[in-house]
C-alpha cells in the first residue's frame, strides 16, 4: 500500500524552519571542492538535500550515497517494529541471489524464462501446500505484488463469474455484494470500492473478533459474489471458522463460494495446525491468497493466489498476450516487476523445506505464549489465543478494573520513545471502541529480544502510573509534534483529511498495519 504525496508548493519549498522566521542559509566555502578529504568535506555536505526539484548537477556516487544514507538513518530499526507481519531478516545467500536479479524484468518471459518457470514451481508448491486438487483439471495461480493483489484478482474473478451466471440466467446482474468481517484490512475495502462491490459486513463484539459462521451465511443473497473468510485476522490472529461457513452453505444447498484470505497465515497454519481445515478440502473454497513477504519469509512484496481450477478464473480476464517474443497468460494488475522477490520466494521455499518451516513458526508460536502469559502476569487481558490456535502474535488490553489513567494509545507512545513499535489501535465497528495493543512475533523475534520487550513494558508502565493525566496529555502531544517535525511523516493530502467512506472514516477503527 502506497500514499498519496502531495507535490509542495514553490512557497512551501522554500519555506523557513520554523514559522515566521527568514530562512538560514550556510555560507559557501571559500576552498575549492576537490572532493579529496571525505564526504563530509564537500559543499555537498553544506547544502540542502533535493527534495522538491531535481538538481541541475550531478554529485558523486559516494556522496549521493552518503547523503541519502544518512538520512534513512532517522527511520526506526525494522526489528523493533512489532507492528509489522512483513519479513525483516534473510540468510546472506538469500540476499545476494536477490540482489543479482535486480535487473530482471519478470514479465520478460522469453529472455529470462528460468524465473518464470521458478515462479510455476512456486505456484505448485504453494498449491499443494493449501491441498489444492491435482487428480481433476489443473488448478491455476500466480505471483502478485502481496496479498493486496491477490485479493484485487480474488474479487475481480468472483464477480465476474456471478455476472456471468447472472446473464446466463437472463437475471440483473448490476448489483453484486461480498460477505466479511468488519476487521477485514483496508485492501478488501478498496477492492470493493474500486470495482463496485457493496460490502456487507459481519461486525465484531466485545467479545467475538472473527466472524460468526451462521450470521455470515444468513447474510448471503442472490447477489451475493462470494464469502471472505479470514485464516490470520489482522488484530487478534485468529483463524475464522472456515469450514463451518462451508458445511452452512452445503446443509443449505447454497452455491455460493468462498475465497480465503490467508495473508498472514497461509505459512503458518499448514505447519502448526495441520489438522485444522480451512484450505482446499472444503468444496466451498475455490480461491486462495497468501503473502510471501509475512510468514513465506520473504522481503516485501510477493504474494501469491491459487484457484480451485479453471473453471473459477473466467476466462475473458485472463490475456493471452505476445511480449517481447513469448506468448503468456497474463492475469494481474501489474506488468513490468523484478523478478529477485519471486527467486526469494523459491530459496526459502527449498532451503527450508517443510521441516524448516515447521521448526521456525513452532518457534514463534512458543514465543508467543511466553510473552502472552508473561503480559497476562503483569495484569493484561490477552485477546489473542495461544498454542497454535492463531497466528504468533499477541493482542492485548490495559484490564478496566485496574482504573488506570492512562490507555493504550499513552503505553504505545512510551514504548516508542523505547524505540519500540508497539501499535494500539481501535478495534473494528460495534466493539464499544474497544482499544488494544498488538506485538506480531516474527522470525527475529527471539526470546532474549522478547524479554527486552517485557522489560521495557513494565518501565514504561511504571513511568506512567507516576505521571499525572495532565503530564500524560503534554507527553503524548510533544510526541505527535516531535514525529512530524522537519516536514517529515506528511503523507496525507488535504483534499483528502477527513473521509467518511470507509469503517475507518464512519466508526474510527484504526487500521491495522500488515
Amino acid at each position: 500500500m502506497v500514499h498519496l504525496a502531495s507535490i509542495p508548493s514553490d512557497e512551501a519549498k522554500d519555506a523557513a524552519l520554523v514559522k515566521g522566521m527568514e530562512k538560514v542559509t550556510m555560507d559557501a566555502s571559500s576552498q575549492p571542492d576537490l572532493f579529496t578529504t571525505s564526504v563530509y568535506g564537500s559543499r555537498f555536505a553544506a547544502e540542502d538535500l533535493p527534495k522538491t526539484e531535481m538538481p541541475e548537477h550531478e554529485m558523486p556516487k559516494e556522496v549521493a550515497y552518503r547523503m541519502i544514507k544518512d538520512d534513512l538513518s532517522l527511520d526506526g530499526n525494522p526489528m523493533l517494529n512489532l507492528a509489522s507481519f512483513v519479513t525483516t531478516y534473510m540468510e546472506k545467500e538469500v540476499e545476494d541471489l536477490m540482489a543479482e536479479s535486480f535487473s530482471k524484468n519478470f514479465i520478460d518471459y522469453e529472455e529470462y524464462p528460468q524465473s518464470a518457470d521458478i515462479q510455476n514451481r512456486c505456484v505448485s508448491m504453494i498449491g499443494r501446500l493449501f491441498n489444492a486438487p491435482t487428480d481433476k483439471e489443473s488448478s491455476v495461480g500466480t505471483s502478485t505484488v502481496g496479498s493486496s493483489e491477490a485479493i484485487m484478482l480474488a474479487v475481480l474473478a468472483m464477480k465476474k463469474r456471478w455476472q456471468n451466471a447472472r446473464k446466463a440466467a437472463g437475471k440483473p446482474w448490476d448489483k453484486p455484494n461480498i460477505v466479511m468481517s468488519s476487521a477485514v484490512q483496508v485492501c478488501w475495502e478498496k477492492a470493493a470500492r474500486y470495482f463496485e462491490v457493496e460490502e456487507k459486513y459481519v461486525f465484531c463484539t466485545e467479545e467475538r473478533y472473527v466472524i460468526d459462521p451462521v450470521e455470515t451465511v444468513d447474510l448471503v443473497d442472490e447477489n451475493t459474489i462470494g464469502i471472505c473468510v479470514i485464516i490470520g485476522t489482522t488484530y487478534t490472529g485468529e483463524y475464522e471458522d472456515a469450514k463451518k461457513v462451508n458445511d452452512l452453505l452445503v446443509e443449505r444447498g447454497m452455491d455460493t463460494v468462498i475465497h480465503i484470505d490467508a495473508a498472514s497465515g497461509g505459512f503458518v497454519a499448514p505447519f502448526v495446525v495441520p489438522e485444522l481445515e480451512w484450505d482446499f478440502r472444503l468444496e466451498r473454497v475455490v480461491s486462495i491468497n497468501t503473502s510471501g513477504h509475512k510468514y513465506g519469509l520473504v522481503y516485501p512484496g510477493v504474494g501469491w493466489i491459487v484457484w480451485r481450477s479453471p473453471e473459477y478464473l473466467p476466462q475473458e480476464l485472463v490475456f493471452n498476450i505476445n511480449y517481447l517474443g513469448a506468448d503468456q497468460a497474463s492475469f494481474t494488475l501489474n506488468f513490468s516487476k523484478g523478478a529477485s522477490q519471486v527467486i526469494g520466494q523459491y530459496y526459502q521455499l527449498i532451503r527450508l523445506g517443510k521441516h524448516g518451516y515447521r521448526s521456525i513458526m513452532s518457534n514463534l508460536t512458543r514465543t508467543a505464549d511466553y510473552l502472552s502469559d508473561s503480559l497476562q502476569q503483569l495484569g493484561f487481558i490477552i485477546m489473542s489465543q495461544k498454542s497454535g490456535k492463531g497466528l504468533p502474535l499477541v493482542a492485548f488490553r490495559l484490564d478496566p478494573k485496574l482504573n488506570k489513567h492512562y490507555d493504550e494509545f499513552a503505553l504505545a507512545h512510551q514504548l516508542r520513545q523505547r524505540s519500540w513499535v508497539v501499535p494500539a489501535y481501535t478495534m473494528a465497528p460495534h466493539t464499544k471502541d474497544l482499544k488494544m495493543l498488538r506485538v506480531v512475533v516474527r522470525e527475529d523475534f527471539s526470546k532474549s529480544r522478547c524479554d527486552q520487550l517485557l522489560d521495557d513494558v513494565k518501565l514504561c508502565m511504571q513511568v506512567l502510573d507516576e505521571m499525572d493525566k495532565e503530564q500524560i496529555k503534554k507527553s503524548e502531544e510533544a510526541i505527535k509534534k516531535h514525529s512530524v517535525h522537519g516536514h517529515r511523516a506528511t503523507h496525507r493530502h488535504d483534499k483528502y483529511r477527513k473521509e467518511q467512506h470507509s469503517l475507518q472514516g464512519k466508526s474510527g477503527k484504526t487500521h491495522a498495519v500488515c
